[in-house]
């Protein structure tokens, strides 16, 4: 492990797990990020074209189980954009704004915390400016309905900007939509992330307005990519990577340990708390292997303070098997024990 301030490590690794039942009236968005705690996205359902098309549904009694679990909060991977007027106003299909709201708060009655994000947002990112009113738009009607909420909801912008937007054309977008975002929650805590997916290694091109300390940035770990994503049948070529394996080797330990270093100086140079908003192996890899390091990516993630939500409840990648009506015990043990 790279040396660094002892003292910051500990009082980070203190606070990295949120305590029960707390309160989120605190302006600190350490302090909140510590009460995020540990959760698990809700991937699946509202980020596909239509709940249910991906094979996943929310249903209310998850959330007891999130909550009985030992999770924290959970992110809500929402695709608004499959609902939303294609020219102005582009206003959001009342139905499913009701649905959002529903979903919010079936996790607040279980005691959950929850982060509300834009999810695959897909034709921004070949084209940001022809749909940045359009975006600005979705994110006014999504700040102004969700403003009289408790500290305990979290916006998240925009998942994984990647392709066009990106550089200073996502700066220049993120910028925007914060300010938007700041006239009707002018305290909410907002999670921002960086270009390329959300890369651990692109946190230095985020450009963050210095006096709004309310805000949490993220980055999403997948790493190696050809483990975790192996037999993925949206990534090319992935069906060849089918049986490679995570022995926890010392150079396998030693990759993961560099890059979450990176990452927490990263966040000690800039004093902003960190959320891992996305980390999972998917299925068709062993499940021992999955465990291990789904466990070894959670444990290095809490020992620098960074919050983080699995990827995810119910599906491909799930914690949960809803079929069964059951937990995957070694993932969920690799997650919370």
């Amino acid at each position: 492990m790279r040396p660094f301030n002892i003292a910051f490590v500990i009082l980070l690794s203190c606070a990295s797990i949120a305590s029960a039942g707390e309160p989120f009236d605190s302006p600190n968005a350490l302090e909140v990020n510590r009460r995020l705690g540990r959760g698990v996205n809700l991937g699946n359902a509202l980020d596909a074209p239509n709940e249910g098309e991906w094979g996943f549904s929310i249903k209310p009694e998850y959330f007891a189980l999130i909550k009985q679990a030992g999770f924290n909060h959970v992110r809500i991977p929402i695709r608004w954009s499959a609902h939303i007027e294609a020219k102005a106003p582009y206003k959001i299909e009342p139905s499913f704004l009701a649905r959002v709201d529903e979903v919010v708060r079936q996790a607040r009655s279980a005691d959950l915390a929850v982060v509300i994000n834009v999810h695959h947002y897909e034709e921004i990112f070949g084209q940001p400016l022809v749909h940045r009113p359009r975006f600005l738009a979705l994110w006014r009607q999504i700040a102004e309905h969700f403003a009289d909420q408790p500290e305990s909801v979290c916006f998240e912008l925009l998942n994984e900007p990647h392709d066009k937007l990106s550089g200073p054309v996502w700066n220049g977008l993120l910028g925007e939509t914060l300010e938007l975002v700041r006239k009707s929650n002018p305290t909410r805590i907002v999670i921002v992330g960086p270009d390329q997916w959300n890369g651990y290694n692109k946190l230095g091109t985020l450009n963050l307005p210095e006096s709004d300390r309310r805000l949490i940035v993220t980055f999403h770990y997948y790493l190696p990519f050809e483990f975790t994503h192996q037999g993925a049948e949206w990534a090319k070529g992935a069906d060849k990577w089918v049986g490679r394996s995570w022995p926890r080797s010392a150079d396998e330990e030693k990759e993961v340990v560099a890059h979450f270093d990176s990452v927490a100086a990263w966040a000690k140079q800039h004093n902003r708390p960190i959320y891992l908003g996305e980390f999972g192996v998917y299925q068709k890899a062993n499940m021992a292997d999955r465990a291990r390091w789904t466990k070894f990516v959670r444990e290095h993630a809490e020992a620098r303070g960074f919050s983080f939500a699995y990827w995810e409840f119910g599906s491909g990648f799930g914690v949960y098997d809803p079929n069964k009506g059951a937990w995957r015990k070694e993932l969920r043990s690799g997650l919370v024990e």
